[in-house]
């Protein structure tokens, strides 16, 4: 990666003596919108309290622009942190929230006027100096807090899954306003969340992980169309994952059925996940399709309907703009380009976890 700005090398961190991470390592380039995606206690918020100094790892080192920060207090480093929790002063106005860092600086009155001024234009907030936090919606608040961290002009900001105590209008409203903040001020931003959609829509890069170690990392396209492992394809969206055997190089059987597929590698009569979204499934007349079954259940979603049909004992999940009566007998098929064949997990870090 050219111009890296941010280095996490061989980073390893211990809570009771539960290890949470590893021999982790990282590396994030400049003005990257990279996003830590994962379930609660895989280790992505610890990687950010390492980062911003909050937290000291084990062992290992984290290097910014080349130099080591390991031992820095969070005060000393050009980085900073918006936490869930807004932690904004109830006492103070917005603009003197704003000005906090600014203050503790001691810069001067105009800087500090010019910066909050242009912080509350960022943040669709101009006009709001004089109003207490307590006045505003969450949303605002979000707003006001993320204007107090840019204002300090870190070159790193870390964001702690800051949309997460919001409602889902506000955290779409959200999402799109820190898109145009990164672009507009071309700093580096560290996303911590375990929503697979906000990671989807607002990352340049996407490192998924679970139990401190990364499973994969690339961009949205990428990690969704090609997963690596099932735990990834699970987690990143929903997923057909079903055990199957790679009878050779193109043909995978699948409930006693060979399907065609485009995937090579896997040996042969060997044991494979196959994974399969429910968009690429496609609903045809009994017996036209690779499989038969029955529809068990069918829920409108609003741009379609989610529709598990059961074949044997696996309930197979189709989105369909077209709905089918419960009961009914229908066909599956599915075109090859859309089957996905991954080995079998060899650390249970790999496994599917839809519970954690």
């Amino acid at each position: 990666m050219s111009d890296v700005i941010l280095q996490l090398k061989n980073i390893t961190k211990s809570f009771d003596g539960k290890m949470i991470l590893n021999d982790f390592n990282l590396d994030i380039g400049r003005n990257e919108f990279v996003t830590l995606l994962g379930p609660s206690g895989c280790g992505k918020s610890t990687i950010l309290r390492i980062i911003g100094g909050f937290v000291r790892p084990d062992k290992g080192r984290v290097l910014f622009e080349g130099e080591d920060i390991t031992m820095l207090p969070p005060e000393k480093r050009n980085v900073n942190t918006v936490f869930q929790k807004y932690s904004l002063f109830p006492h103070m106005s917005v603009a003197d929230n704003i000005a906090f860092g600014l203050k503790l600086k001691k810069k001067s009155s105009q800087y500090i006027k010019d910066k909050i001024d242009y912080a509350l234009k960022l943040v669709n907030l101009d006009g709001y100096e004089d109003r207490e936090p307590l006045s505003l919606s969450g949303g605002q608040q979000q707003r006001v807090a993320i204007a107090r961290a840019i204002v300090n002009e870190p070159e790193v900001l870390l964001l702690d899954e800051p949309l997460g105590a919001l409602d889902l209008k506000l955290r779409h409203e959200m999402q799109r306003e820190l898109i145009k903040i990164k672009k507009e001020v071309g700093i580096t931003f560290l996303y911590v969340t375990h929503d697979q959609e906000e990671a989807l829509m607002m990352s340049d890069r996407i490192i998924v992980m679970n139990k401190g170690i990364i499973q994969q990392a690339g961009d949205s396209k990428s990690i969704y169309d090609e997963p690596q492992n099932a735990f990834v394809a699970d987690f990143i969206g929903e997923s057909n994952i079903i055990d199957g055997i790679m009878v050779r190089d193109c043909l995978v059987n699948i409930q006693g059925v060979d399907f065609t597929c485009v995937d090579t590698g896997f040996g042969e009569n060997n044991p494979v996940d196959v994974v399969i979204r429910p968009e690429d499934l496609e609903i045809v007349k009994a017996g036209e399709g690779y499989l038969t079954g029955q529809v068990i259940s069918i829920i409108f979603k609003g741009a379609y309907y989610e529709i598990k049909v059961k074949v044997d004992d696996y309930e197979w999940m189709i989105q369909s703009v077209d709905p089918a009566p419960i009961g009914e007998f229908v066909g599956l098929t599915i075109d090859p380009d859309n089957i996905q064949i991954m080995h079998k997990p060899v650390r249970d870090d790999e496994e599917v976890a839809r519970d954690e």
